[in-house]
């Protein structure tokens, strides 16, 4: 069994970073709380954590300045950057800041918990893994999908996504051909939370962008008017 792994939550809301610290803890996982992003910074220059929750809008330490200084002294530290509305979202995916995922308040403890459980376990694996059925990769046509490490690739190329991102097209290529409503989406990416049908449309819009920088005219992802999306495995030819 891997042993637990210690997440430092950095929020300057101290209600939301104890009801985090709580849920870790009851995951079987150490939790250390930074109400301030410059006292976080100094721990952190002493010690790298082991996974972050990091709040972009935290004071001392800017918290944009501080996931961009965790991401250069480890590429592989699993982070997830909180921003303070759904509406910063665009602005701060701009920035590319290097986080493994985004989430925007307020949220459930049940929304981000898969994200940080998914994150914990690539940190710790080994490559001695045995297999479950899920955690085995899925090669359709072009693409592959490696569930364990949150590895997309196409053509043998990396397609670098969020593992917001990932969750929804590991929904779609579930099930190939069959649409998905935004609904069914936001229940596989965004387990617990009631948010518009927009932010579904953001997700797919920069999964389709990631996907066209390393495949110029990527549409495998086809969205169906008033009715959802799907993947579709076979590209159209001219």
């Amino acid at each position: 069994m891997p042993a637990p792994s210690q997440v430092s939550v950095v929020d300057e809301d101290e209600t939301l970073r104890e009801a985090i610290c709580r849920a870790i803890r009851v995951e079987k996982h150490r939790a250390i709380a930074y109400g301030d992003g410059a006292a976080a910074r100094e721990a952190f220059e002493r010690t790298l954590p082991e996974c972050v929750v990091l709040s972009l809008s935290i004071q001392g330490t800017d918290g944009r300045e501080l996931c961009r200084w965790l991401r250069q002294r480890s590429p592989q530290l699993p982070i997830v950057a909180v921003v303070r509305r759904e509406n910063d979202m665009e602005d701060v995916l701009a920035l590319n800041l290097g986080a493994d995922d985004y989430i925007a308040k307020p949220f459930s403890i049940n929304e981000l918990w898969p994200r940080l459980k998914v994150l914990i376990r690539r940190a710790g694996l080994t490559g001695m893994e045995p297999l479950a059925w899920e955690d085995r990769p899925l090669t359709l046509g072009a693409l592959s999908v490696d569930p364990l490490r949150l590895a997309v690739r196409w053509t043998d190329k990396p397609v670098p996504l969020t593992v917001t991102e990932f969750f929804v097209l590991q929904s779609l290529v579930g099930r190939v051909g069959v649409v998905k409503t935004r609904e069914q989406l936001m229940q596989d990416a965004f387990p617990g939370r009631n948010a518009s049908e927009g932010t579904i449309d953001r997700v797919v819009k920069h999964l389709q962008q990631k996907f066209e920088a390393v495949e110029p005219g990527f549409d495998n992802v086809e969205g169906v008017h008033g009715a959802g999306y799907r993947y579709r495995a076979a590209r159209r030819r001219a």
